[in-house]
C-alpha cells in the first residue's frame, strides 16, 4: 500500500509539473495577434461559464415570469368563468320572461278572439295523484269562479272548475278518466263525446255507425253538454278502429299540452244550456 501511495503522488506531481509547463508555455506564447494563448484559452473558459450562468438566469427569469403569468390567467379565467356564469343565468331569466310573455300575448289574443266573457288565470299547482287529472289556478268564487265554468288555453280546452275556493280552484282536466265532452268532427260534423282515458289520449265515444271519421280530423266542442261552448278545438284524431259496420275505437290527441299549461281562460258567459238551468231555477 505505501508504494501504491507514492506511485499516485508521483503521477499527481508530474502532472502537476507538466500542467505548470504548459501554462508557462501559454503565458509566453502568442498568437499571430499578439495576444497570449494563455490569455485566450482563460478568456474561452470565462466566456463559457458566463454563457451558462446566463442562459440558466434566462431559464429561472422566464419560468418565474410563466409562473407569474399562469397565475394571472389563471385568476382571469376565473374572473371570466364567473361572469359567464352570471350571463347564462340571466340569459335563462329573460328567456322565461320571453316565453311568459309569449303565453300571455297567446293568451290574450284567445281572449279578444271569443265573444265571452273570460278570467284570466295562472296555474299553480297540479294533482297530487296520476289516478286524477287536475291543475291548480289562483282565481276562485271571490272573482266570479263557479263549478262547472270551462277552462280553456290558446292551444284548445283545457277541463273544468270541479272544486273552487275563496282564492283558488281547482281544475279537472279533459284527459281525467271521469272528464268527457260533447265533440263534433269539424270536417264532418258527425257528433260524438270525447272520454278522458287517463293518459295523454281521449276516446270519441257514441259515435254513429254512418259517421264519416278519418285519421287527422279535427274534433272540436259540440256545445250540447252545457259546460264547453260551440267550436273550440279539442284535439285531433290519432287512430281509427273499426269492428265490422261500428266504431270500435277512435282515439284523439288533445291539442293542449297540458303539462306545460301556464296561463288559462275561465269562461265565465254562461252556455245556453246553464242559462237554460238557471232560468228554470
Amino acid at each position: 500500500m505505501p508504494v501504491l501511495d507514492i506511485r499516485q503522488r508521483t503521477g499527481y506531481l508530474f502532472l502537476a509539473v507538466m500542467l505548470g509547463h504548459v501554462i508557462l508555455i501559454s503565458a509566453q506564447v502568442n498568437t499571430r495577434r499578439g495576444v497570449p494563448i494563455l490569455q485566450v484559452v482563460t478568456f474561452g473558459l470565462f466566456a463559457e461559464v458566463q454563457r451558462a450562468s446566463s442562459s440558466m438566469i434566462s431559464t429561472l427569469r422566464g419560468g418565474w415570469t410563466n409562473y407569474v403569468s399562469l397565475r394571472d390567467v389563471h385568476a382571469e379565467n376565473e374572473t371570466l368563468k364567473a361572469q359567464l356564469a352570471e350571463a347564462q343565468v340571466e340569459l335563462q331569466e329573460q328567456r322565461a320572461l320571453a316565453e311568459r310573455s309569449r303565453g300571455l300575448l297567446a293568451t290574450l289574443g284567445l281572449r279578444d278572439r271569443s265573444n265571452l266573457k273570460t278570467l284570466a288565470a295562472d296555474v299553480i299547482g297540479a294533482g297530487a295523484t296520476t289516478d286524477f287529472k287536475t291543475v291548480t289556478i289562483d282565481r276562485g268564487t271571490a272573482d266570479g269562479v263557479r263549478p262547472d265554468m270551462a277552462v280553456m288555453a290558446p292551444a284548445g280546452v283545457v277541463g273544468r272548475v270541479v272544486v273552487p275556493s275563496a282564492r283558488a280552484a281547482k281544475v279537472q282536466l279533459l284527459v281525467d278518466r271521469a272528464a268527457a265532452a260533447g265533440v263534433l268532427i269539424e270536417r264532418s260534423r258527425s257528433q260524438g263525446v270525447a272520454v278522458g282515458a287517463g293518459d295523454e289520449f281521449l276516446r270519441m265515444e257514441y259515435v254513429s255507425e254512418i259517421a264519416d271519421v278519418a285519421v287527422g280530423d279535427r274534433v272540436v266542442t259540440s256545445g250540447i253538454d252545457g259546460i264547453y261552448p260551440k267550436g273550440y278545438i279539442v284535439g285531433k284524431v290519432e287512430a281509427v278502429e273499426k269492428n265490422g259496420n261500428s266504431y270500435k275505437q277512435i282515439l284523439v290527441r288533445p291539442a293542449v299540452d297540458f303539462s306545460s299549461v301556464e296561463e288559462v281562460l275561465v269562461v265565465l258567459t254562461p252556455t245556453p244550456g246553464r242559462e237554460a238551468e238557471a232560468g228554470s231555477q
